[in-house]
C-alpha cells in the first residue's frame, strides 16, 4: 500500500479521500489555490502545497504544478477525485511518465471513454444497447444537419468529449438546430476544449440508471449494483439513491451484466460508472465516467464498502476486496446535494461567507462536506456545500430519514436549495419513484407547488423568536422580562415578518412558551416547548406537532414543518424602506462571472426574449435576454469583462 498520496482536488471530495487515507494510515497531501488557503481540505491534510491563483485554470488544472507538488512531498500516487483533471488523459499520461501512480484507469481508457463517439463505437460489438444517433468524425454543419434529419426530432445534441450537462441541448425542430448547435459547441469548447458533437434520439421521459463497476489488474471485474439519478435539473443530479426502485429483476440483471461487459470491453481498471437511460423495459448506454462519482456514498451505504479504499488497493496492485457473489444489497440509501444557489431566481449560484452552519447527526446520517462555519463559498468553484446521505431498511424509511436530515440542516450566509430539496423529497412524485430525467424542468410547479404561508405559520415564527428571547433573559424579576410586562392588561410584542410574497405584523402576548398571537383578525394560541438543539414541539388548540427551527441572529429564521421549509425575515421596527429598485429595463448580473459575448448594440431595437449577451459563472453559461420589446439605451460591459453580482450589464428603454 502507498505511504503518501497527493489529492489533486479540493472541497468535499478531497476531505472524503483524506478520511480514508487517515483510517488506513496513509499520509495525505492537499493542494490549494489562493482562494483555498484556509479551506477545510487544507486544514485536514497532513501537508498542503500552494499551486496557484484562485481561478482553477491557474491552479487545480495546471498539471505541472500538481506533479511538482507530488515530487516535493514524496507522494507515490495521485488521487484526482472528480472534476478538474480526473478524466484528463494527458494528465494520466504525465503522471505515469513521472513514475507516479494515478488512482484511476489508464490514459488509453480515458481517451476511449472520454469520447462519447468512440465509447459508443466500442460498446456496440460488446452487446451494450445504444440509442440511435450519429457519432461520426464529420463535424461539418451540413453533415450534422443531415444526420439530424435522419435521426428525427426531437433529438439531443451532446458534447462528444464531456458530461455533467455541459454542451447539451434538446432540439425540437430543424429551425432551431443551427442556433442550438452553435451554443452547444461554444459551451463544449469552453468546458472541455473540444467542440465535437454527437446526436442522439431524444427519449422524452427516461430514467437515469447507472451501475458502479470496479476492475483490478488481475482480470476481475464486478458491479456494486445500480443507482437511480433521475431527479435532475438541467442535466444536473439533485437526489440520488440506491438501489433503483421499480426495476424488474430481469431488467436489473441485464443492465448490470451490460455494465460489466462495457468495462471489460475497454480493459478497465479501478472505479467507474456506466450510465444508462431506461425507457420502459429498454435500456441504452449513455456514457462511462472513468472516475469516482459524486453520488458514490449511496453505493457505499448499501454495500457497506469504502470505495475509496477499493480504489487505493486496486491502484497498489492488489486484487478486488470481494468477488461478485460476496456483494449484497443492504437496505436503501439516498443522497441530496446541498448547493449555494437560489431556486427562486432560476437556481443561479450564490456566494458569500457561511455565518452559521448546522448539520444533522446520527447513525443513519452521513454528511460529506468541504466547508465549515466561517468558510467562504467562492465564485471560482462549484457551489456545492455538502452531500447529505441517509440509509434505511427500505426506500420509504430512507426517504423519511432524508426529510429529517434536511430539516435539521441550516446554512446562514449564501442562499441555498434546502427548501427545494425538502419539497422535492416530500413530493408525491418522489415518494412514488416516478420522476424521469426531464420532469423537474418540464413540470416543476405540479411536483412542487408554491408554499402556502398561513396565519398559523406566521404566529409560530413569532413564537419561536419570542421563546428564544424569553429563555435568554432573567427569570428573577418581571422588570427583566422582554414581554412588555405591566400591571393590569399584559403588553404585546410586535413582530414585522416576511416570508415569500407575504408580509404581516404579528402581535404576541405571553411568556416562556405560552403565547397568544394576533395575525390580522385571527387569534391563535400556541404552546411552544424546546426539546433540544433545533427541536421544538408546538401545541395548538387541536393538535401537537414536532418541528425544527434554526436562526441567524435577530433577522433570519428557518423552520421546517410537515416536509415544508419556511424562511422568515424579521424586519426592524421603523425600518427604512429605501428607494425603489431600478425598473425592469436595468439588467444586472445574477451572480459574479465573466462576459463571454455581447450581441446587442447601443441604440439597437430588440424584441422580448432576444439574446443580448452571454456570460459564464460557476461553470454555467447564462443567457441574458431582453425582458420586453424596446431599445438598448446603454451597454456597460464588454467581452472578457469580469463582473460582480448585481453589476449593471445594460439598460433598456421601452419602445413606443
Amino acid at each position: 500500500m502507498f505511504k503518501t498520496i497527493l489529492i489533486a482536488n479540493r472541497g468535499e471530495i478531497a476531505c472524503r479521500i483524506i478520511r480514508t487515507c487517515r483510517r488506513l494510515g496513509i499520509r495525505s497531501v492537499a493542494v490549494y489555490s489562493d482562494a483555498d488557503a484556509g479551506a477545510r481540505h487544507v486544514r485536514m491534510a497532513d501537508e498542503a502545497v500552494h499551486v496557484g491563483a484562485a481561478a482553477a485554470r491557474e491552479s487545480y488544472l495546471v498539471m505541472e504544478r500538481i506533479l511538482d507538488a507530488a515530487r516535493q512531498t514524496g507522494a507515490e500516487a495521485i488521487h484526482p477525485g472528480y472534476g478538474f483533471l480526473s478524466e484528463n488523459a494527458d494528465f494520466a499520461r504525465q503522471v505515469r511518465e513521472a513514475g507516479l501512480t494515478l488512482i484511476g484507469p489508464s490514459p488509453e481508457t480515458m481517451i476511449l471513454m472520454g469520447s462519447k463517439a468512440a465509447a459508443k463505437a466500442k460498446m456496440e460489438p460488446a452487446g451494450v444497447p445504444l440509442i440511435p444517433g450519429y457519432h461520426g468524425d464529420d463535424q461539418s454543419d451540413v453533415t450534422l444537419m443531415a444526420e439530424a434529419e435522419r435521426v428525427g426530432f426531437p433529438l439531443m445534441l451532446k458534447a462528444a468529449a464531456g458530461g455533467g450537462g455541459k454542451g447539451m441541448r434538446v432540439v425540437r425542430s430543424a429551425e432551431d438546430f443551427a442556433e442550438a448547435l452553435a451554443a452547444a459547441r461554444r459551451e463544449a469548447s469552453g468546458a472541455f476544449g473540444d467542440e465535437r458533437m454527437i446526436l442522439e434520439r431524444y427519449l422524452e421521459r427516461p430514467r437515469h440508471i447507472e451501475a458502479q463497476i470496479f476492475a483490478d489488474t488481475k482480470g476481475n471485474t464486478v458491479h456494486l449494483f445500480e443507482r437511480d439519478c433521475s431527479s435532475q435539473r438541467r442535466h444536473q443530479k439533485i437526489i440520488e439513491e440506491a438501489p433503483a426502485a421499480g426495476l424488474s429483476e430481469t431488467l436489473r440483471a441485464e443492465l448490470l451484466a451490460a455494465a460489466v461487459r462495457a468495462a471489460e470491453a475497454v480493459d478497465y481498471v479501478g472505479a467507474g460508472t456506466v450510465e444508462f437511460l431506461v425507457d420502459g423495459n429498454e435500456f441504452f448506454f449513455l456514457e462511462m465516467n472513468t472516475r469516482l462519482q459524486v453520488e458514490h456514498p449511496v453505493t457505499e451505504c448499501i454495500t457497506d464498502q469504502d470505495l475509496v479504499e477499493w480504489q487505493l488497493r486496486v491502484a497498489a496492485g492488489e486484487p478486488l476486496p470481494l468477488r461478485q457473489d460476496e456483494l449484497r444489497i443492504q437496505g436503501h440509501a439516498m443522497e441530496a446535494r446541498l448547493y449555494a444557489e437560489d431556486p427562486d431566481q432560476g437556481f443561479v449560484p450564490s456566494t458569500g461567507r457561511i455565518r452559521r452552519l448546522h448539520f444533522p447527526t446520527g447513525d443513519s446520517v452521513r454528511v460529506d462536506t468541504g466547508v465549515e462555519q466561517g468558510d467562504e463559498v467562492s465564485m471560482h468553484y462549484d457551489p456545492m456545500i455538502a452531500k447529505l446521505i441517509v440509509h434505511g431498511p427500505d426506500r420509504e424509511a430512507a426517504r423519511q430519514r432524508l426529510l429529517g436530515a434536511l430539516a435539521n440542516t441550516f446554512v446562514a450566509g449564501p442562499t441555498t436549495n434546502l427548501g427545494f430539496l425538502q419539497a422535492l423529497a416530500a413530493s408525491k412524485a418522489f415518494a412514488e419513484a416516478s420522476i424521469d430525467t426531464g420532469q423537474l424542468d418540464r413540470d416543476l410547479p405540479s411536483i412542487i407547488p408554491a408554499t402556502d404561508v398561513s396565519d398559523q405559520h406566521l404566529a409560530l415564527a413569532a413564537a419561536l423568536w419570542a421563546l428564544d428571547a424569553d429563555e435568554r433573559t432573567s427569570q428573577g424579576s418581571p422588570w427583566d422580562r422582554p414581554d412588555g410586562w405591566r400591571l393590569g392588561e399584559p403588553g404585546a410584542r410586535s413582530f414585522d415578518l416576511e416570508v415569500g410574497p407575504r408580509r404581516e405584523i404579528v402581535q404576541l402576548t405571553g411568556f416562556g412558551g405560552d403565547y397568544r398571537a394576533n395575525v390580522g383578525d385571527q387569534v391563535i394560541n400556541i404552546q411552544l416547548r424546546a426539546l433540544g438543539e433545533g427541536q421544538f414541539q408546538a401545541g395548538f388548540e387541536d393538535r401537537r406537532e414536532r418541528l425544527t427551527a434554526f436562526g441567524d441572529g435577530a433577522q433570519r429564521l428557518d423552520f421546517s414543518l410537515r416536509g415544508q421549509r419556511f424562511r422568515i425575515t424579521r424586519h426592524e421596527r421603523f425600518e427604512a424602506t429605501g428607494e425603489s429598485q431600478a425598473g425592469e429595463g436595468r439588467l444586472t448580473a445574477p451572480m459574479p462571472g465573466k462576459i463571454l459575448e455581447v450581441r446587442a448594440q447601443a441604440g439597437a431595437t430588440v424584441t422580448e426574449g432576444e439574446t443580448l449577451l452571454i456570460m459564464e459563472a460557476m461553470k454555467m453559461e447564462l443567457t441574458i435576454k431582453a425582458p420586453f420589446d424596446g431599445e438598448v439605451a446603454e451597454i456597460a460591459v464588454a467581452a472578457d469583462d469580469v463582473v460582480e453580482a448585481d453589476a449593471l450589464l445594460l439598460e433598456m428603454s421601452a419602445g413606443d
